[in-house]
């Protein structure tokens, strides 16, 4: 048997003693793309920043066969899991450049190579090397999170709500970059936007005020569209 890249048993995340993501059991294999999907407050963002240890999360989650629970969020970087949060928060006094070459911990010859595979990935970037990242639009600024996260060469990359406060012809360049890094890395992607993310995921959570209600393919969700409802209304529905 496949041994998973990434496995939970009884993962949960809780802000002060507050539930914000019920126990969960999941497994991503290698190359695939895991889509979270749900409305705001489903509990996405928190799963994802339990995955990376920003917030405390109970239960067991294990990479590559080892447990990692218990590991700071560096150390789970370091074994390959990068992580871009909603909001890109990359730093915006420094250049395009300066952005990439910060997060490549690589000899010179490998960060060029690295800076040169993000820029075929992102022309955008390439046409704004040496320009502040506070001058770059908001998409383009989305671009740089993402490439900056790449240039560490993750095992696993982590992506929450990519296309949040984008123009749709620019949220769906984004997503069409996460489905050429896919072809490569494996994903777990949060958001919000369920037609785009299941464009480019293999499987996908539905989570609902922190409870998962469905797992399976892509395409189950594709053809079953009121699995998204929230579950208010799919009571409604099965009772009328």
């Amino acid at each position: 048997m496949t041994t998973p890249l990434l496995s939970t048993t009884g993962l949960s995340v809780a802000y002060g003693g507050i539930p914000a993501v019920a126990p969960l059991n999941f497994a991503v294999m290698q190359g695939d793309c895991l889509a979270i999907l749900g409305s705001n407050g489903a509990g996405k963002s928190s799963l994802l920043r339990g995955l990376i240890g920003l917030t405390p999360a109970t239960g067991d989650l294990t990479f590559e066969g080892v447990n990692i629970t218990a590991l700071a969020t560096a150390d789970r970087a370091r074994r390959g899991i990068a992580f871009v949060p909603e909001g890109r928060r990359i730093f915006a006094g420094m250049t395009v450049r300066e952005n990439l070459e910060v997060a490549a911990h690589a000899a010179t010859g490998e960060r060029q190579r690295r800076r040169d595979a993000a820029y075929d990935l992102f022309p955008q970037l390439a046409a704004r090397d040496r320009h502040s990242a506070w001058q770059l639009s908001g998409g383009q600024q989305q671009m740089l999170a993402i490439a900056r996260a790449m240039m560490a060469r993750p095992k696993l990359l982590l992506m929450d709500e990519p296309s949040l406060g984008l123009a749709p012809a620019i949220a769906k360049d984004v997503v069409a970059a996460l489905a050429a890094i896919a072809a490569d890395t494996t994903i777990i992607l949060a958001e919000q936007n369920a037609s785009l993310a299941l464009d480019v995921a293999s499987n996908a959570i539905i989570l609902d005020r922190g409870q998962q209600v469905f797992e399976g393919s892509a395409d189950d969700v594709k053809n079953r569209p009121e699995l998204l409802a929230p579950a208010q209304a799919r009571a409604e529905a099965r009772g009328s």
